[in-house]
């Protein structure tokens, strides 16, 4: 492992990872020896906040609200969550890594509770006007689906421009994700790093 990436503790330096994610790429573990490699897709996948679309059923169980709805309270749990399974990018180099960013104010959870328990849930970075969406996961039926639409709440209502999901997925185009080239994905990305606004 380099020492200009990762520190003596293991983990990604946050600088390292601020600087990836403002330049339009982002890490995923590649094996279990803590080798990261680091991506820039193309095409790149995003949900354009305006085009979001919430299928019906779904609209009808976010109106029963089965879930108790946090924002940033139990981030480590989201992020071990979202590495419970059994193929996973998500080493323990990545925990980490995210875990000192969240410390620093750059990653946040949206997270589904019931009967007081994390039963689902998303995490991401906040940079400027752009959310980068990494992961999210399910313990009860709807959990990150229902997290994935107060997400989209949230960036609304504080003029956050880019909603990255980084490839498109079968699950995520029923909310309207789509495929951008990267040369227009970076340009998005520029414009909104510009913005100040926050997330917490």
């Amino acid at each position: 492992m380099s020492e200009s990436i990762f520190t003596r503790e293991g983990y990604i330096r946050p600088a390292v990872l601020i600087a990836a994610y403002r330049g339009g790429m982002f890490p995923m573990a590649m094996d279990n020896r803590g080798e990261i490699g680091w991506f820039s897709p193309d095409p790149r996948g995003v949900i354009p906040l305006g085009e979001f679309h919430i299928p019906k059923s779904l609209a009808r169980t976010i109106k029963k609200e089965p879930f108790e709805i946090r924002i940033d309270t139990a981030f480590s749990g989201v992020v071990r969550g979202c590495s419970d399974r059994r193929t996973t990018w998500i080493s323990r180099e990545i925990i980490t890594s995210y875990e000192k960013l969240f410390e620093l104010g750059y990653a946040h959870s949206v997270e589904c509770w019931k009967d007081g328990e994390l039963v689902g849930g998303l995490y991401g970075i906040a940079i400027g006007g752009a959310f980068f969406g990494e992961s999210m996961f399910s313990r009860e039926t709807d959990a990150s689906k229902v997290a994935l639409c107060h997400l989209v709440d949230r960036l609304k209502e504080r003029n956050f421009q880019l909603l990255d999901t980084q490839w498109t997925t079968t699950h995520l185009s029923r909310f309207g994700c789509r495929e951008i080239p990267r040369y227009e994905y970076l340009r998005l990305l520029n414009q909104a790093l510009l913005m100040t606004t926050s997330f917490g």
